[in-house]
């Protein structure tokens, strides 16, 4: 758009604001034309200074106004966010104590905060969580079956809940069901994570061994 082009558009909006000023149905339009009215002056100013075309990538008021319009964005959708691990959470928690937070529960993306919500405001039924994540971790369930998953669990999950996990891999990989309630498992991860990941390790091994010498 050139200095004159918007000179043209200007004056047609000063028009269009005077025929309605006429028509009192308009009456509750004026505010929104005031505002445009103010707008074609301000870009007829610029291209009177820049003695140029107009382009909004150099508008510095337009930039200005696109940049808030993003913060804006990027604040809803983090409270969006923050809306849906809160649901989640409390969805896990009911769950967990109602005592149906099993297998037939798959585990989701972004459960990890779900639970380090439910860790940061104590609740009790957390323990209930990281049993299940720990379990789902274990046998590659839910959102675990993807590996990417599983490595990022590394960085999302607390290392007792994570040993947890190994040690209930390797009992599976004796051949040890895992279905039940295996609290004592719960128990030695969460007293010592580094014993209970060398037990994973230790029995992974003794059935590698028994493998070759079957």
């Amino acid at each position: 758009m050139t200095h004159g082009e918007a000179v043209a558009a200007f004056e047609e909006a000063e028009l269009h604001a005077h025929l309605a000023r006429r028509d009192e149905a308009a009456a509750d339009d004026g505010g929104r034309r005031a505002a445009e009215l103010a707008e074609w002056q301000r870009v007829v100013q610029l291209l009177a200074a820049t003695d140029g075309p107009y382009d909004p990538d150099a508008d510095v008021v337009v930039q200005e106004e696109l940049a808030e319009d993003r913060r804006r964005e990027e604040v809803e959708q983090q409270r969006r966010q923050q809306q849906q691990v809160a649901d989640r959470a409390e969805e896990l928690a009911r769950l967990g104590g109602a005592g149906r937070l099993d297998c037939s529960v798959p585990s989701r993306a972004g459960d990890e905060a779900a639970r380090d919500l439910l860790d940061e405001k104590r609740d009790y039924r957390a323990a209930k969580v990281d049993a299940w994540l720990a379990r789902a971790l274990a046998t590659h369930s839910g959102h675990y079956a993807d590996p990417a998953a599983r490595a990022a669990a590394v960085g999302l999950l607390p290392v007792p809940v994570r040993a947890r996990a190994a040690l209930l891999a390797a009992l599976a990989r004796t051949g040890t069901p895992i279905d039940g309630d295996l609290e004592f498992v719960g128990r030695l991860a969460q007293a010592d994570p580094d014993a209970t990941t060398a037990l994973a390790a230790w029995l992974d091994s003794a059935v590698a061994v028994k493998g070759g010498t079957a």
